[in-house]
Order: C-alpha cells, then sequence, then structure tokens
C-alpha cells in the first residue's frame, strides 16, 4: 500500500487552492423535516431532465396515465426516459420554456391531474447481488436516474463505464449557502442513502466508498456514524468547510489528494462520484421499484412565510410551489434556482421543477442585494486568487467578450466549474459567471455546426463517389454493348455470304445486339431518376 493510499485510508483530509466563505444562511431551511407537498392541478414534464439527447415520446394528446409511468423510452440516442408525476391525463405535448438560464423552450409534457395519485411501479428487486450487472444498470436506467447533485449526468452510463477503481465518493457536502435538500434527506434517509451507496458500490465493482460531509452538519454525520459500523466497505469523511468544497475536482482533491486533469473525468483517476440524493435514488428503484418522480426541494428566502425542504413532484410548476409556501414578493421580486453563488434567476415563474432542481431561493433585496451595474475592472486579481480551478478569470472575461473562443479554450474555459467565487469577491460587479456561461454554449453551438458541416460534407462527397461510380459502369455497359454488336457485326458478315439463311442469322445478331444497347440506356435514365 503506497503512502498515499494509507492516507487516504487513515481519513487524512487534503485541500485545494482558492475558496471563499460566503455566510451560510441553512438555519431559514434546515430546522423542520422534510414535508410532503400537496398535488398540483397541472404538471408540465420536459422531456429532457439529463445530460445527453431526450427519450423518445410514448404518450399523446389525451393519454390517461398513472404515477410512475414511463412517458419517453429510451430510444437509439440513448436518452434517458421521464414518467409521470401523478396521475391524470396528458392535456398538451409542445414547446413550452424550461428551467435553464438560456429561457429557451423545449418540448413539454402536460399533465392535468386527477387527484387520485394512481401508481404504477416496476417489480422490486429482492436481492441486487442475484441479478446481472446489466439488468441492475436498466434497471436504474428505467427508472429514469439522472445525477441529483446538479449535472443531470445519466447514473446508469456513468455506472457503465469498464475502467478499475480504487474508491465511490458519496458526495453530501452541499456547500453552496442556504440550500439544505441534501442535508434534510441525509438526516432522516440515512439507511435508504447507505442501501443505494451498497448497490452502488456493487455496480462499480470497487472495495470502499467514502461518504463525505460538510463539518457544518452535525446531525447528519451523527446519522451515519450510528449506522456506518454494520457497513465496513463505507467510510465517513467530515471535510471543513469553504466553498465549493462539493465541487466534483475539488472534493477528490480534498478526499485524496488526486487532482483530475484538465478537461479529464474522475474515472480517469480512478474514482467515480455521487450525490447523496442519486443514491437514495437508486435504493428506491432497486429495492422498491419506484422511478424518479420527485425529490427534495429547499425553498427559502425571507420572502416565504414557510422556508424549509419539500418532496416536489417533476414538473410542478414553481408558482404553485411558491404559493403553497407563503410566497410574498416584494416589487421587483427575484426568484432564484439553485442558490446564490451557482443558481440562476427565473424569468417566468411557470417554469417547473425537474430532475436537477435542488433550491428555489426567494431573497429579499435586504438579505441579497440586487446586481449593479457593472464597472471597468481595476485588475486587482481577487477573482484569480479564489478561483479553486486556478484558472485566470480576468484574462478569460477579456476573451469572452472579445469572442476569442480559440484562446479561451486556451485558457481552459471549460475548466471552470461556474462556482461563482470570482464574481462574489469582484469588486467592479462584473458578472464573470455570466460571461463564462454565455461563451461556452457559443463554443457548443460552433462545434454543433461545425459536425454538421462535416456530415453534409461527407455524404455530399460520397454521392459524388457514387455517382462517379455508376457513370465509370454506365460506360463500360456502354462499351460492352458496342463491342458486342461490332462483334455481331463482323460475324454476320463474315458468314453472310449468299446463303438467306446466313443473312437472317445476322439480322438476329443485330437486333439482339440493339436489344442489348436499350437496355443498357434504360438501366442508366433509372439510375439517373433516382438521383434525382
Amino acid at each position: 500500500m503506497s503512502a498515499a493510499t494509507k492516507a487516504i485510508e487513515a481519513g487524512h483530509i487534503w485541500t485545494f487552492p482558492g475558496g471563499i466563505h460566503p455566510p451560510e444562511r441553512k438555519e431559514l431551511s434546515n430546522q423542520s423535516a422534510i414535508r410532503q407537498l400537496p398535488l398540483a392541478p397541472h404538471y408540465h414534464v420536459p422531456v429532457k431532465q439529463h445530460s445527453g439527447a431526450p427519450g423518445d415520446l410514448l404518450v399523446q394528446v389525451g393519454d390517461k396515465v398513472k404515477a410512475g409511468q414511463a412517458l419517453t423510452q429510451v430510444g437509439v440516442n440513448n436518452g434517458l426516459p421521464v414518467h409521470a408525476p401523478t396521475s391524470g391525463t396528458v392535456t398538451a405535448i409542445g414547446a413550452g420554456i424550461i428551467a435553464h438560464p438560456s429561457g429557451l423552450a423545449d418540448t413539454i409534457i402536460t399533465i392535468t391531474a386527477d387527484g387520485d395519485d394512481s401508481a404504477t411501479t416496476l417489480a422490486p428487486i429482492a436481492d441486487y447481488t442475484a441479478v446481472s450487472r446489466a439488468e441492475l444498470l436498466e434497471r436504474i436506467k428505467q427508472a429514469g436516474i439522472a445525477g441529483l447533485g446538479g449535472a443531470g449526468f445519466p447514473t446508469a452510463q456513468k455506472l457503465a463505464l469498464q475502467r478499475p477503481l480504487d474508491y465511490l465518493i458519496i458526495n453530501g457536502v452541499e456547500c453552496e449557502p442556504y440550500i439544505s435538500a441534501d442535508d434534510r434527506l441525509m438526516r432522516e434517509h440515512a439507511q435508504t442513502i447507505i442501501d443505494g451507496t451498497e448497490i452502488l458500490l456493487h455496480l462499480a465493482a470497487c472495495e470502499k466508498a467514502l461518504i463525505a460531509i460538510e463539518a457544518n452538519k452535525p446531525e447528519a454525520i451523527s446519522a451515519f456514524e450510528a449506522l456506518l459500523h454494520e457497513h465496513p466497505k463505507l467510510a465517513l469523511r467530515v471535510v471543513p468547510v469553504k466553498y465549493p468544497s462539493g465541487g466534483e475536482k475539488q472534493l477528490i482533491q480534498l478526499l485524496t489528494g488526486r487532482q483530475v486533469p484538465s478537461r479529464g473525468l474522475p474515472i480517469d483517476v480512478g474514482l467515480v462520484m455521487q450525490n447523496v440524493g442519486t443514491a437514495y435514488a437508486v435504493a428506491q428503484a432497486v429495492v422498491q421499484g419506484k422511478p424518479l418522480i420527485e425529490r427534495v426541494v429547499t425553498v427559502t428566502g425571507e420572502n416565504v412565510e414557510q422556508p424549509g425542504n419539500y418532496w416536489v413532484r417533476l414538473g410542478t410548476p414553481v408558482d404553485y410551489l411558491l404559493e403553497q409556501c407563503g410566497f410574498k414578493p416584494e416589487p421587483e421580486q427575484r426568484v432564484i434556482m439553485g442558490g446564490p453563488m451557482m443558481g440562476f434567476t427565473l424569468a417566468d415563474l411557470s417554469v417547473p421543477v425537474v430532475k436537477i432542481t435542488n433550491c428555489i431561493l426567494v431573497p429579499s433585496s435586504q438579505e441579497l442585494a440586487p446586481a449593479q451595474d457593472e464597472m471597468a475592472c481595476i485588475r486587482c486579481g481577487a477573482c484569480a486568487d479564489v478561483c479553486p480551478a486556478q484558472l485566470l478569470p480576468q484574462q478569460m472575461v477579456w476573451l469572452a467578450k472579445a469572442k476569442d473562443y480559440d484562446g479561451l479554450e486556451k485558457q481552459n474555459l471549460f475548466d471552470c466549474i461556474e462556482c461563482g467565487a470570482c464574481a462574489y469577491v469582484c469588486p467592479s460587479e462584473i458578472p464573470l459567471v455570466h460571461y463564462y456561461r454565455k461563451a461556452k454554449a457559443e463554443i457548443r453551438n460552433i462545434a454543433r455546426e461545425k459536425a454538421k458541416a462535416e456530415v453534409a460534407r461527407e455524404r455530399f462527397e460520397a454521392r459524388q463517389e457514387r455517382l462517379e461510380r455508376e457513370k465509370e459502369e454506365r460506360l463500360e455497359r456502354h462499351r460492352k454493348a458496342a463491342e458486342a454488336r461490332k462483334k455481331a457485326q463482323a460475324e454476320a458478315v463474315e458468314k453472310g455470304g449468299d446463303n438467306p439463311q446466313d443473312a437472317v442469322q445476322a439480322a438476329i445478331a443485330r437486333a439482339k445486339a440493339r436489344k442489348a444497347a436499350q437496355a443498357a440506356a434504360a438501366a442508366d435514365k433509372k439510375t439517373e431518376g433516382d438521383d434525382a
């Protein structure tokens, strides 16, 4: 065992560069148990709630559905299904605004609830160790489980990567201010999270799992300490309070001292990470046969009367959620999906809660001041000092404004985790993360257009090659037909003489040659018609 491995096993905690200590404000929402939100009259379920392509539609307007029924299916694009959050009728399928910083529209399935909440489930798997790995992965996929920590990467796809692993990391850090959804889930459902961790460990073919919790969650820490003595493969790690310690690369560095390479993945250094909410959802899907139709959402801020954590069905409109929590809007009220650091302001409160929605923040203007006008950069360097990815935020924002995408690639723009630490310390109120998000989106669009153009070029060249090949084949058929005619005529002349029978044979040969030529011409014409 190497010295580094011994340190990991002993529970040594490393550090990562940069980071900040913003006010936590978690006490607004973490004091009471998770509550169940009443059923909404309507649900708007986006068909794409994960990283990657959407699934294919299984329903149409007018269909009756039950809670947990698949609304989409995994197609050739390897998408992830979404499920009906309650029973009712599909009343619309079409474009609608989704919960995304861009405010763009996507396909949404609208369900009018019938109030019965009748449900359908998958068959529970009593002993997950007795079924094949492929069957377990398929169950997790069909349950629609994506990473609930924010990235939304399909869980089964992440686990399907066949690489040797040293550790599975379960992320319960939840470092962003205000948010306490994972904290309450860990306090109240530690055993289910442990069950899900054991399943994930089995699927990852890994011998050890590290469950990481930030030091400001003593109740959650105690809940796991009381249970982990029965699970020797699972170890608890308490990490110091610093934002963004819950970032994937930052937490890996804290727990193992390893650094994920630029543009790399945790699996490149022998690790895989899952959120505690994901582990809970995996246990529910495998042990109880429940697809992912709800999640814990923190509703917090001084402008709600009942801040706390709620079990919210996916597809619930944000305005309905806020109404149930006693929303008290002020003039020019901001509603933020996510936390104050990485969240984004919603332009329309009818957008639905989705798989990666962990918080709805409704702050007063006193507790969270609105953004001020952007001023000129004073080159103080504070942004670089706090960047956990050791990037140069000041340089990147200049390149982003200049649309110098090649320069941004050289500055490793995509290593930015959009934690917002740079913008938090900026004395000039520059919304740095906004510029980075916009630049990333434009770079991805350019890459998509390039890919489309490359596909079109390859198709054009393939067609040109086919046409040239067919032209050569036609010419060859004509050549052979001409040779056959010449040969027949030569034979007729040679054999003809004064014998009438020879003349008849010669005429027959010429007729056959003409027919062959006509057949070749007809084939050419048909080919040209098909190309048109």
